[in-house]
């Protein structure tokens, strides 16, 4: 079958088809953050300082909720993306069923848990009570439009195991500039609070969902299923769940690191709890290239992986950790000497007195960048080869870095410290993940691709 909105990412130079790959998820990732960003600026401006404290307080649990879900859906299409570098174009339309039905069943499941348990989860992170029930309407609307976020990850990690990046980019734009107008329709005219900045995100998400549906009917006839392809076939699930699982768990450790740091925060009070907020949401914009490394190298790993080309794969691995180390300099230069100057964005009053310590945090993390690097770049690329759990390995190392540091800084009510956990969750994951990736691809990769070769295996199994 002709393939005309897809990429091979088996052929061709690995850096350049990375690089490629790379950028409009880039981009794409940077008008995702739009989602959250535009909220916290229009709510700090127009809301207030509180309410800016109100919405960043609930950063960590959207970021185990969200990451449980992109996880998921990631990980049930890098079968996708297998299948596809295969040529078994069967095979890859089963994938797709099978992926539509587990994210059904998972966006069910998580909307209905945290819905119920959102409110003993704020007090038991310590929220502060003059922020709660800010908190609690914004986070419960994101809970509840769980779905919409869901249909958009998985149609859009879809494309991307065929190789298209491009087209998920277009829609989110599209959703990014509608949540900016939903936000100023919401809380400005309607004055509907932080709850209003929920909605606004929650419906943007959800359109950018219907646009790639719309997409795949119209123009990727590749990824249509027929009745055949309606197969509740049990093995196969049973592959995608152990890819699927544990990439979600990887989130759900790095997240529950997080909570505890955000619960450490939390005692220090609001006010520097809105510094770390517009700080974090500095940072987010200039570390969202590794996670487009990383969903890159997810692809890539997975497609070359049903090729069998491991010399392709090394040099892969190696193209994005140069790109990644060179973005990584740069970047933290910026971001440790003029990074803390964007706070204005966030907050019209008392933004001078936030100033010191949001250059803190900036400037503790922006020297690390380079591990973060090899997290992203190390661990998705591996899990693309379809290993799950020796890279939530790593995942495990980041909870022990971040929750260890969060626990010292809760008991000498340090904000340093707090600056310091993600520097120390990504040296000790960094360090597993580049001793699991010289074991995997130097040993065990050649035994399994040999072993698929004698038995037929559709999939690489752990």
């Amino acid at each position: 079958m002709k393939r005309t909105v897809q990429r091979d990412m088996t052929k061709g130079s690995p850096g350049k088809i990375i690089l490629n790959f790379t950028l409009p998820l880039f981009i794409g990732n940077l008008f995702q953050q739009l989602y959250n960003m535009v909220d916290t600026i229009i709510v700090g401006q127009f809301v207030g300082t509180g309410a800016l404290a109100a919405v960043g307080s609930t950063g960590t649990i959207m970021f185990l909720i969200t990451g449980l879900a992109f996880g998921m859906t990631t990980g049930f299409t890098l079968m996708t993306a297998q299948q596809f570098g295969a040529g078994n174009m069967a095979a890859m339309r089963r994938t797709v069923f099978t992926s539509s039905f587990l994210t059904a069943v998972v966006s069910v499941v998580m909307t209905a848990l945290s819905v119920i348990f959102m409110r003993p989860l704020l007090r038991a992170m310590q929220t502060p009570a003059d922020i709660f029930e800010d908190a609690y309407a914004y986070i419960i609307v994101i809970c509840a439009g769980l779905a919409a976020q869901m249909l958009y990850n998985l149609l859009a990690c879809l494309l991307r195991a065929l190789g298209n990046s491009k087209v998920p980019l277009y829609f989110l734009i599209l959703a990014a500039l509608l949540n900016i107008v939903l936000d100023l329709l919401f809380i400005i005219v309607f004055h509907m609070g932080t709850a209003g900045a929920a909605y606004a995100t929650v419906i943007s998400q959800g359109i950018s969902g219907l646009l790639c549906l719309v997409y795949i009917i119209k123009a990727v006839p590749i990824l249509h299923l027929s009745r055949k392809d309606l197969q509740f076939d049990g093995p196969l699930m049973a592959r995608q769940l152990q890819v699927g699982i544990p990439m979600a768990l990887q989130y759900s450790i790095t997240a529950i690191g997080s909570i505890m740091l955000q619960t450490s925060l939390n005692m220090l009070g609001s006010t520097l709890v809105a510094a770390y907020t517009a700080a974090s949401k500095i940072e987010q914009l200039v570390t969202q290239i590794y996670v487009a490394l990383g969903t890159t190298m997810a692809n890539y790993s997975a497609q070359n992986v049903g090729a069998g080309d491991i010399p392709r794969i090394r040099a892969g691995f190696r193209s994005a950790t140069v790109w990644g180390s060179v973005y990584s300099v740069a970047a933290g230069l910026l971001l440790m000497f003029f990074g803390k100057y964007l706070t204005y964005l966030f907050v019209s009053e008392d933004a001078a007195s936030l100033l010191s310590s949001v250059d803190l945090y900036l400037k503790c993390v922006g020297a690390f960048f380079i591990p973060l690097t090899v997290v992203n770049v190390y661990r998705n690329g591996l899990q693309g080869l379809g290993y799950g759990l020796l890279p939530m390995m790593a995942g495990i190392a980041e909870l022990a870095g971040r929750g260890i540091v969060a626990i010292i800084s809760a008991n000498f009510q340090s904000y340093f410290g707090i600056c310091m956990a993600s520097p120390a969750a990504w040296v000790l994951a960094g360090g597993l993940l580049l001793v699991v990736y010289f074991y995997i691809v130097k040993k065990d990769l050649s035994r399994k691709l040999e072993k698929k070769k004698e038995t037929g295996l559709q999939f690489l199994e752990n």
